[in-house]
């Protein structure tokens, strides 16, 4: 006996995936159209086709905008961690099978709370003292030791050793394996750090 647990559609049309993903950018673009969306800017990056793109986020998601230099003229300034309120068009690119938004329109909102939070934060460590000149250390040219905080699995500290030893073969690393998220990995970091 076959038991579904989910119903099948009646036609067996099978797509290929650009068929899928210009069928996306149809609906998206005649169905949803021009949208108003409110977030933080944020992976700002400005090539030098003159046009912009950018990520709109909030807490629970984010989407990707793209501003073209001709649309520029009277805008807000658009940086890292300002809350924007964008007006624009909702396209999707076939090749790539993403989505996202063609803005037209750029107001301010105010700042973004991530933002926020870093400032908070950046003024209460100078208030620290923490950024006095004479708390600063210079660096050598060429460091001989370094240590990395981080955890010891994964793709990323493997290439980053393979990389030092490669270009610095007499460079010394120490590494402290922490956990890097969850209960108790701020803690783990900090005493790591103190270590070193």
């Amino acid at each position: 006996m076959v038991v579904l647990l989910y119903s099948l559609p009646m036609d067996r049309k099978i797509y290929s995936v650009t068929e899928l993903n210009r069928l996306v950018k149809t609906t998206l673009e005649n169905e949803i159209g021009s949208v108003w969306v409110e977030g933080e800017v944020s992976n700002l990056r400005r090539p030098s086709s003159g046009h912009l793109y950018f990520t709109l986020k909030d807490a629970g998601g984010q989407i990707s905008i793209v501003l073209f230099r001709g649309s520029q003229r009277g805008i807000p300034e658009v940086a890292d961690g300002r809350k924007l309120r964008v007006c624009g068009d909702m396209t999707a690119y076939v090749e790539r099978g993403n989505y996202q938004l063609i803005a037209r329109i750029v107001e301010e909102a105010g700042k973004g709370s991530l933002q926020e939070a870093f400032e908070k934060l950046k003024a209460r460590l100078q208030e620290e003292g923490l950024f006095d000149a004479d708390r600063k250390k210079s660096l050598p040219t060429l460091a001989r030791h370094i240590g990395i905080v981080t955890s010891p699995s994964g793709a990323a500290i493997r290439d980053l050793l393979n990389v030092l030893t490669r270009r610095f073969p007499n460079l010394h690393v120490v590494l402290a394996p922490v956990k890097v998220q969850g209960d108790g990995a701020a803690e783990e970091i900090a005493n790591a750090i103190d270590t070193l």
